[in-house]
C-alpha cells in the first residue's frame, strides 16, 4: 500500500510533489532533517523537512505546504514523503548500479534483475538468502545487501505507522532503535517505547496502543501505567516512592481497570526488579528500583565515609583555626568555630543557615585548613549560577556536580558520569553548596565517585524549597541526626544592615516583613487592584529601574512568581514583558511554537534536563543544558531549522524539535529560581492556589535577591504566604533507612 493511500484520505491544504533529486543542499544525519532541490519537470524547486536517507539521483513524492523562507524565498515544507521505487527493469538497473545500495555493481545489478525481474525489490527487502542464487552473492553479501536497501526504504512504513502519534523526528529514533523490526516491535509491546525511546511519554505509547486494538487491562498497559505513574510523581511531585495502599488504587483509577488487575503486573515488575516494594515504618512501599538503589547508596557511603574519617587532635584544629583568623582578620563566633571544628573532623558535615549567617565564611576557613592539611579540595554546586557564585565568594573554582562528575550523555540512554565508584574523584575533599537542591539521584552519583576516607560537607539552607528532582536528601540527612551538622542562626551585623536578610529572617520566624521601609534594599508597591500589578511590573522593567540604577533587564533583573497561571502568573506576565522588551520589529527572526513566538534576543529557560544537547564555550566542549538553566536566543536559522542560543556563555544549536523544552524567562517561577540569585528580584503577590501561597515560597524567593527586592501587589497576599507554614509532603525513604542503621549500629 503506498504511504500516501490512506493520508489523502483526508481533506487538508496539502500539496504533493513529485520529481527527481537534483541536489542535497544540507542533510542531518541524527534526526533526517534534509534540504534538496527537487527537479519536478518544469522548475527546480527548494524542498526542506524530515527526509532521511535520501541521495541525489532518487524519486520521490512528497506531501507538503509551501512557505516563504524570509531569506531563502519560496520552498516545500514536507509532512511526509516517500521514496519512489523505479518500477522498469531498465531503471531498476540503473539504481542498483547507483552506489546507492551498497555491496551491488553495474554487473551484479543486472544479474539480480534478470534472475528476479519486477520482484526484484521485494525479495532484496524481505527475501535476501534468496540472492545467493545470484553469481558472485554470497550468504554474509546478500544480507549487507538488504541491510543497505533497508536502511534506503524502511523507514517508510515505521512513518507511515506512528504518523498519527509522534512527528518525523521521532519517529526517526524509533527506526534507529528497532530498524525494520520496528513495527512488529511496537505490535507486541506498545509500551515499550516508553522505556527505549526518549521524549515518548506513556500517554502517546497508550494512544498508538488504542489504535491497534491493545486491550486496556493488558497486563504490559498496567506495568507500563505503574511505572508511569511513579516516574510522574517522582518528576512532579518530588516522591521517591509510593505507599502500595495508594499506588493500587491509582493505578486502578487512571487505567480505568479493576483493582485486582493491577496486582499481577506489579508483582511482575517486583519480580523483574523494576520496582521494589519494602517496609519503611511498617507500611509496604513501592519505588522505581533506581530510586531505591539511590537512597539505599546515599545510607552504605555516607555512614562508610563517617566510619573511615581520620580525625585530627582539637589542639592541632585550634591552632590552626586561630591562624586562619589572624590571616583573615575575622573572629569567629562559637557557632561558626563549631561547624569549622566539625567539618574537618567528620567524614559528612551538614552545614546549614539562612542568608547572613555567615555560611560562606565557614567554607573559606575550612579551605584555608584544609590546605594547610595538604588536603585536594572539589568544591561543587548543582546549577552554573551557583557554582559561579560560589566560585566568587571563595576565590577558588568550583564545578556544576555535574561537570564535576565528568558527565556524558549517549544517545538513546541515560545520563552516565565518568566519575564513579570505578574512577574515583582524585580529591580528599568535597564541598557542596546549594545542597537543598541535589536530587536522590544526583547525591547518590556523587557518592560513587568520592573515595572512601574522604571528607563530605554538604552546605544549604533547610528551610528553602526542596530539589525539584525528586528526594528530600538535606532535610532528611539533617533530621535522621546520624551525621555532625551545625545549624547556623545569627545574623552577623553587616548583614543586619540588609533589608533583605532581615525580612527574609523573619518571613522564616513566622513574622511579617517589614513593609514601609523607602531607603533600603526591600520595597513593597501596594496594587490592591491586581489588574494593576502586570502593568507595574512592565514599567519597573522597562522605565523605572533601568533609569534609576543603570541595569539591563537581561542581566540584572529577574521576575519571579508563584505560579505559571493567574493574573501575575509567568503566562501572563513573560506576554506582556516581551511584548516591550523584545517587540517584533520586522527585523528580527523569530520561531512560532504553538501559543509561543520565540524571537531573537528572548530571554529563555530550559525546563527539563538534557544531556544531549551540544554546547561550546570559547574552546571548551560538552553535553547537557539542565532544568533552570536560562538563556539568550542568539540567532535562529530556518534552512537548518536551529536556534542558537547562549546559556552563561554556554553556545548551543538547538534543533525546532525541541523547543517543547524551552519556555520565555523574562519571569520564572519560584521553584525555578532554586540555587540561582540575582542581583534585583521583582515578585508580584496576586490570589492564586492555596498550596502555592506558602512561607516557604516567599522565603526562597526573597533570598534570591543580592541587592534588591520589590513586592508588587497586596499586604494581605504577603500575610496569607507568611501564616501558611504548610510543606507539601514528599514521600522519601532516606531518613528512615539512615534511622534504621543508626539503631542496628
Amino acid at each position: 500500500m503506498s504511504f500516501f493511500d490512506d493520508i489523502d484520505k483526508k481533506t487538508d491544504d496539502s500539496e504533493h510533489l513529485e520529481g527527481f533529486v537534483e541536489n542535497v543542499v544540507f542533510s542531518n544525519e541524527s534526526n533526517g532533517y534534509t534540504v534538496c532541490e527537487l527537479d519536478i519537470g518544469d522548475e527546480l524547486v527548494t524542498v526542506v523537512g524530515i527526509m532521511p536517507y535520501l541521495n541525489a539521483g532518487e524519486t520521490i513524492r512528497a506531501k507538503g505546504k509551501w512557505e516563504t523562507h524570509s531569506t531563502y524565498g519560496k520552498q516545500f515544507k514536507v509532512e511526509y514523503y516517500e521514496k519512489q521505487l523505479p518500477a522498469t527493469s531498465e531503471a531498476m538497473i540503473k539504481y542498483l548500479s547507483s552506489g546507492m545500495i551498497k555491496g551491488i555493481g553495474a554487473v551484479t545489478a543486472k544479474r539480480i534483475v534478470s534472475q528476479f525481474g519486477e520482484e526484484t525489490f521485494n525479495v532484496i527487502e524481505c527475501h535476501p538468502e534468496w540472492l545467493t542464487d545470484v553469481k558472485g552473492i554470497t550468504a554474509k553479501k546478500a544480507q549487507e545487501i538488504s541491510e543497505s536497501f533497508k536502511s534506503q526504504f524502511g523507514v517508510r512504513s515505521i512513518m507511515m505507522f506512528c504518523r498519527d502519534f509522534f512527528g518525523p523526528a521521532t519517529i526517526m529514533k524509533i527506526y534507529k532503535k528497532w530498524g525494520s523490526g520496528a513495527i512488529d516491535t511496537i505490535n507486541h509491546n506498545p509500551y515499550i517505547l516508553c522505556d527505549q525511546i526518549h521524549g515518548i511519554g506513556f500517554d502517546s505509547a497508550d494512544r498508538l496502543a488504542a489504535s491497534i486494538g491493545f486491550a486496556q487491562d493488558s497486563d504490559y498497559r498496567i506495568a507500563a501505567g505503574i511505572k508511569y505513574m511513579l516516574s510522574y510523581n517522582a518528576i512532579n511531585h518530588g516522591h521517591t516512592y509510593i505507599p502500595r495502599d495508594k499506588l493500587i488504587p491509582l493505578a486502578a483509577e487512571t487505567l480505568k481497570v479493576d483493582l485486582e488487575r493491577v496486582e499481577e503486573p506489579l508483582r511482575s515488575l517486583e519480580t523483574a526488579r523494576e520496582v521494589m516494594t519494602v517496609d519503611i515504618k511498617g507500611r509496604r512501599c513501592t519505588y522505581l528500583t533506581e530510586y531505591y538503589e539511590a537512597e539505599k547508596y546515599i545510607v552504605s557511603k555516607t555512614t562508610l565515609l563517617d566510619k573511615l574519617c581520620e580525625k585530627s587532635s582539637i589542639d592541632n584544629l585550634e591552632y590552626m583555626i586561630r591562624q586562619v583568623e589572624m590571616e583573615s582578620g575575622v573572629n569567629y563566633a562559637k557557632l561558626q568555630r563549631k561547624a569549622i571544628m566539625s567539618a574537618v573532623n567528620s567524614g559528612v558535615m551538614l552545614l546549614t543557615g539562612g542568608p547572613g549567617t555567615g555560611k560562606t565564611t565557614i567554607i573559606r576557613a575550612v579551605i584555608s585548613i584544609y590546605e594547610r592539611m595538604g588536603f585536594k579540595i572539589a568544591l561543587a554546586a548543582p546549577t552554573g549560577r551557583a557554582a559561579k557564585r560560589m566560585s566568587e565568594a571563595t576565590q577558588c573554582e568550583a564545578k556544576t556536580v555535574h561537570r564535576l562528575l565528568d558527565m556524558e550523555y549517549l544517545a538513546g540512554e541515560k545520563t552516565k558520569f565518568r566519575r564513579n565508584e570505578h574512577n574515583l574523584l582524585d580529591e580528599n575533599v568535597i564541598i557542596v553548596d546549594e545542597a537543598s537542591m541535589v536530587d536522590t539521584l544526583l547525591m547518590a552519583a556523587l557518592l560513587k565517585a568520592i573515595k572512601p576516607g574522604a571528607r563530605l560537607m554538604i552546605i544549604g539552607d533547610a528551610d528553602q524549597l526542596p530539589s525539584v528532582g525528586a528526594g528530600n536528601v538535606l532535610c532528611d540527612l539533617l533530621a535522621s541526626e546520624c551525621f555532625a551538622a551545625v545549624r547556623l542562626t545569627e545574623i552577623f551585623r553587616q548583614a543586619q544592615e540588609s533589608r533583605i536578610v532581615t525580612n527574609a529572617h523573619l518571613i522564616n520566624n513566622g513574622e511579617l516583613p517589614v513593609l514601609t521601609d523607602k531607603k533600603g534594599d526591600f520595597f513593597y508597591l501596594s496594587r490592591e487592584n491586581e489588574s494593576d500589578i502586570v502593568p507595574t511590573i512592565v514599567d519597573l522593567c522597562r522605565n523605572r529601574l533601568p533609569k534609576t540604577y543603570g541595569v539591563d533587564f537581561k542581566d540584572s533583573i529577574q521576575v519571579i512568581t508563584p505560579s505559571h497561571k493567574g493574573v501575575g502568573g509567568t503566562e501572563a506576565l513573560n506576554a506582556a514583558l516581551q511584548s516591550v522588551l523584545n517587540y517584533r520589529d520586522g527585523k528580527k527572526r523569530e520561531k512560532k511554537f504553538r501559543s509561543a513566538i520565540f524571537r531573537v534576543g528572548d530571554k529563555v529557560m530550559q525546563i527539563k534536563n538534557n544531556y544531549e544537547i551540544e554546547w561550546e564555550r570559547f574552546h571548551e566542549k560538552g553535553t547537557g543544558i539542565f532544568n533552570g538553566d536560562i538563556g539568550i536566543i542568539e540567532a535562529i536559522d530556518y534552512s537548518s531549522e536551529r536556534l542558537q542560543i547562549n546559556f552563561d556563555e554556554r553556545i548551543c544549536q538547538y534543533e525546532f524539535a525541541r523547543l517543547e523544552e524551552l519556555e520565555h524567562a523574562y519571569a520564572i517561577t519560584i521553584h525555578k529560581s532554586q540555587g540561582s540569585e540575582y542581583p534585583i528580584v521583582i515578585m508580584p503577590l496576586y490570589r492564586c492556589a492555596p498550596q502555592l501561597l506558602t512561607r516557604n515560597l516567599l522565603y526562597t524567593a526573597v533570598t534570591r535577591a543580592q541587592k534588591i527586592v520589590i513586592l508588587v501587589g497586596t499586604a494581605q497576599v504577603v500575610q496569607t504566604m507568611v501564616e501558611n507554614n504548610r510543606l507539601a509532603k514528599r514521600y522519601t525513604g532516606l531518613r528512615a533507612m539512615l534511622e534504621a542503621y543508626l539503631l542496628g549500629q
